[in-house]
């Protein structure tokens, strides 16, 4: 579950976030430090009807193992532990994988490997090449090489099993709602420019999405689960806030003056959305 900045990218100018992985450098996301810290406190974890559909849609069993791609603190990697034989969960910052296994004991049967999607061949070569049952990736494709994903997560699983791209709403700063639109546009004027990263939950990703997974030879299905929830002011400042790389992160008297400046735009709360989690699924048949 990595993260994204609302200005649009955080990755080196000139390079967009789904530029191919060999035509990039070492990645530096950004995201350690006091973001995963954020990211691990307030970004929202995944009702029980995602798990349901993700375990339903591959046959998942505890005879399978679960390769988390972009896991982040483990949002989706720790439910999915408990319906499967083990989960593999993989991040490029070291600094989400040691908040993430604070769940170690709650969940013995996780993994937790730094690297990015790169290394998926290799992960899947230190499981003596024994199919998976599913490939996740939770709010992360956007930073990936998704054809390439797609095309090695087709030699990965098992018949039956697949990938599946998962998104946790759409960012907030981008929903229909007055509040968010007033949390936008106090952010373009903060940051001095448009607030226009969807994160991969936009039309043009998914449809991209979902002819890269056809063309990897994948069965394209959907399905969404939407449930309600409304945010307190602290829990809507750290939700942006953990969207920041470390480098846009305000400190100090500036944190205050952020935080007031939002709840002026935005009001003290509650704030309320119906969060569409949208479930986009590549099987092999």
């Amino acid at each position: 579950m990595m993260t994204s900045e609302p200005t649009g990218t955080n990755e080196p100018a000139g390079q967009s976030p789904n530029t191919p992985v060999t035509n990039r450098g070492p990645r530096k996301l950004g995201f350690g430090g006091e973001v995963a810290r954020l990211y691990a406190r307030y970004r929202r974890g995944y009702p029980p009807a995602v798990i349901d559909a993700i375990v339903d849609t591959f046959r998942l069993s505890h005879n399978d193992a679960v390769i988390d791609l972009g896991c982040g603190t483990g949002q989706l990697t720790v439910p999915l532990a408990a319906r499967v034989r083990s989960v593999v969960g993989v991040d490029p910052e070291p600094d989400m994988l040691w908040l993430a296994r604070g769940h170690d004991d709650d969940a013995p049967n996780i993994a937790w490997v730094l690297g990015s999607d790169e290394e998926l061949p290799a992960i899947g070569a230190t499981l003596g090449n024994r199919p998976v049952g599913a490939i996740t990736v939770a709010t992360a494709l956007h930073w990936m090489d998704d054809p390439a994903v797609f095309q090695t997560a087709n030699k990965l699983v098992r018949p039956g099993g697949g990938v599946a791209v998962v998104t946790n709403g759409k960012p907030l700063w981008h929903l229909d709602i007055g509040w968010s639109r007033a949390l936008r546009g106090f952010l373009e004027g903060w940051m001095g420019r448009p607030a226009t990263m969807g994160c991969g939950t936009d039309d043009e990703a998914q449809r991209r999405y979902r002819a890269h997974l056809a063309a990897a030879g994948l069965r394209v299905v959907e399905t969404r689960v939407a449930y309600t929830d409304a945010l307190d002011l602290d829990h809507l400042v750290g939700g942006v806030l953990s969207a920041f790389s470390s480098g846009m992160l305000p400190y100090g008297e500036e944190r205050q003056h952020f935080r007031d400046g939002l709840r002026d735009a935005v009001g003290s709360g509650p704030f309320p959305e119906t969060v569409d989690v949208g479930l986009l699924f590549g099987l092999r048949e």
